[in-house]
């Protein structure tokens, strides 16, 4: 009993430091066996036994139906990263008019959800490459941010994870991913710090140089008014 115990402090302190495992997200080898409507169905029971032992009234109008609600949000939205079959294809074009300058995406949305507490994190993502010959359609950015945050993540990974993908896309090491976001996981339990955030930086190639990654930042901070 007190080794369980020992292991349960110990599990719990690293998801209350958001400490992470891997820079893939963890998966089963048999976790595409289940088509989504088997996974919605198990999610569906299991929300609705969690809601039971609550003691919540599940004959209640209002939360009779919230078991399939949440499992089809689980499957359909919040984890659909999860699914290989839903990654965006990021078609590459030539860099035809030789901009060789870095290029920015800034205050890309970040909606993700916490892997340790399954809670939200909301937040902005700060995206920049140098063209090595191909360049990528702006929204692909936007598109890549998004898929791999719908599944449960850590920041730093769901950073490196956006900044491989458009390594691999662009042949170029010369990447940069800047995420600023607040953890409901923070803001709403625990501490329940509703005024912190977390900043999590990648830096590739020409990035890992302090004057381009000095620009960067600079082209970051810059005001967006229209």
């Amino acid at each position: 009993m007190k080794l369980d115990s020992t292991l349960e402090e110990h599990f719990e302190d690293l998801g209350n430091d958001h400490e992470s495992s891997s820079e893939q997200t963890p998966m089963r080898k048999d976790a595409f066996v289940l088509s989504e409507e088997e996974k919605i169905e198990r999610i569906r029971e299991n929300v609705r036994e969690i809601m039971l032992t609550l003691g919540l009234d599940m004959e209640d109008d209002s939360l009779s139906g919230t078991p399939d609600r949440v499992a089809k949000m689980y499957v359909k939205e919040l984890f659909g990263g999860l699914e290989p079959k839903k990654k965006p294809k990021s078609s590459t074009f030539e860099n035809k008019y030789k901009y060789g300058e870095m290029l920015v995406e800034k205050n890309i949305t970040v909606y993700s959800t916490c892997e340790h507490h399954l809670l939200p994190i909301v937040g902005r993502a700060h995206i920049a490459y140098i063209s090595k010959g191909t360049v990528v359609g702006l929204s692909k950015m936007n598109r890549i941010v998004d898929y791999f945050a719908k599944r449960p993540q850590v920041q730093e990974r769901l950073n490196i994870q956006i900044v491989k993908e458009l390594q691999a896309v662009l042949g170029t090491k010369d990447v940069a991913c800047v995420i600023d976001a607040k953890h409901l996981c923070v803001n709403s339990r625990g501490i329940r710090d509703v005024d912190s955030s977390t900043v999590t930086a990648e830096y590739g190639g020409k990035f890992k140089e302090e004057a381009t990654r000095r620009e960067f930042l600079d082209y970051i901070n810059l005001e967006t008014n229209f």
